[in-house]
């Protein structure tokens, strides 16, 4: 399964972007997709994810703020960020599992994506 973020850029702190991330291959094997990011000098961090059935879980960090959600029929993930912080700036990448499950658990993922910079200025 290869997996491909697009939609990251430049906006300013407060402002909005969506993200989309695209799979292909050998799509039938996934079920969990979720949104990873990761800014320099710190560890990734799985920010969102949903399962199959549309059930999400998001980190502290982005909840209330962050929306994820999935078209099945595109095999296509989605992250809506809204009242974005400096602190949100990463590359923003997208992950999936092969079970249903709402882990934001890395070990649970066996398919990770390129990304797509998100930087967010004050």
């Amino acid at each position: 399964v290869q997996l491909q973020a697009s939609g990251g850029g430049l906006v300013q702190s407060g402002g909005s972007l969506r993200l989309s991330c695209a799979a292909s291959g050998s799509v039938f094997t996934v079920n969990t997709m979720g949104w990873y990011r990761q800014a320099p000098g710190k560890q990734r961090e799985l920010v969102a994810v949903i399962t199959s059935d549309g059930t999400t879980n998001y980190s502290n960090s982005v909840k209330g703020r962050f929306t994820i959600s999935r078209d099945n029929a595109k095999n296509t993930v989605y992250l809506q960020m809204n009242s974005l912080k400096p602190e949100d700036t990463a590359v923003y990448s997208c992950a999936a599992a092969r079970v249903s499950t709402v882990t934001r658990n890395p070990s649970y993922y066996h398919y990770w994506g390129q990304g797509t910079l998100v930087t967010v200025s004050s």
